[in-house]
């Protein structure tokens, strides 16, 4: 399939540079990959029982993962008025946990995520957004365009709409080119980042991006017992995922959708989160995620799993074990607890 729609968008002219299959290429090679979640998203890191140690890096490459997508929630870490800088010692984290990946050959996405001000009130936040997207930028302007990608924002939704989405795009991205002129920036979905409301987005005109998309469908299977999902989530408890013609038909209905806007666009796809809570039985999470991953592979999207080491995650950092069923979902072949 990857082929095949590079075909397509070579044959009809979407395609304008070089530089559009310089991102097919970034975007293949990180194939596949992962979330370091609940650590640098959370208020602080550690609030939400991950903190992120040089043993995660090796132990994600050991097991063949090619890339990493750290969430960042760098409005905690900045002051609230111009010049909104950021504490020089979380750019100093951030710095480490970028240089850990690339020591174990990992690619690495970094983003703005868990930015609450946004959602509520974008347009009041809007120069604070953009003065840290700045900083940010000029930053790690001089790492490798190969090896690190920019991601804008991670799921915009209530007040942020779809349409405020689209005025703030170019902006950031705008921002991002002053000091990045080449470098991959990877662009979402508003309304929580999925695929419902794909038609709705508006690209910049530049070459140089990524479409990425979340998926947590069936919702009531992926997030069943979930108590941020509201209360309706206890009530979806014991259901399961069978891998059924007519599951695996919905799914494929979902990639469909994607594949139109890519062709359309000239953009190539990152599935940028999927993952099941850990509540779900076992066989159902291995079903899936084997399921969805063998599907995006076949569709020509890179992936990054959410998440390594948390309520969705593969591995557990109290056990030092992996989870192997959902390891082997996303990897087949893999094996062993640790390195």
């Amino acid at each position: 399939m990857y082929v095949v729609l590079a075909h397509v968008l070579l044959l009809g002219g979407v395609c304008s540079s070089l530089n559009a299959y310089e991102a097919y290429t970034i975007n293949r090679a990180m194939r596949p990959g992962i979330n370091l979640g609940n650590a640098l998203e959370a208020p602080q890191e550690g609030e939400w029982g991950v903190t992120l140690d040089e043993s995660y890096f090796k132990l994600i490459a050991s097991k063949g993962f090619r890339s990493v997508r750290i969430p960042i929630r760098w409005s905690a870490h900045a002051s609230a008025t111009d010049p909104y800088t950021i504490d020089p010692a979380f750019f100093e984290r951030v710095e480490w946990v970028i240089e850990q990946a690339f020591l174990n050959g990992l690619m690495v996405i970094i983003n703005f995520h868990h930015y609450e001000e946004m959602y509520a009130s974008p347009d009041d936040e809007l120069p604070r957004f953009l003065g840290l997207w700045k900083q940010v930028a000029e930053r790690f302007q001089h790492h490798s365009n190969n090896r690190l990608l920019f991601e804008i924002f991670n799921e915009p939704h209530d007040a942020f709409t779809p349409e405020k989405w689209n005025q703030v795009i170019p902006q950031a991205l705008a921002v991002i080119r002053e000091s990045n002129p080449r470098r991959t920036v990877l662009i979402g979905t508003a309304e929580w980042g999925g695929v419902r409301h794909i038609d709705k987005l508006v690209l910049p005109a530049d070459d140089n991006l990524i479409l990425t998309i979340h998926y947590y469908e069936p919702f009531q299977f992926t997030h069943q017992g979930a108590a941020w999902s509201g209360p309706q989530a206890q009530e979806w408890l014991g259901t399961r995922f069978e891998g059924s013609e007519e599951e695996v038909q919905l799914i494929r209905s979902h990639m469909d959708q994607i594949v139109a806007f890519a062709s359309q666009t000239g953009i190539p796809v990152n599935i940028g989160e999927f993952g099941s809570y850990e509540v779900a039985d076992a066989e159902s999470r291995a079903v899936w995620t084997d399921t969805v991953a063998r599907l995006f592979e076949s569709y020509g999207f890179s992936w990054h799993y959410w998440e390594f080491a948390s309520s969705f995650g593969i591995y557990d950092p109290e056990t030092g074990f992996f989870k192997q069923p959902l390891l082997e979902a996303l990897i087949p072949g893999s094996s062993g607890p640790s390195l």
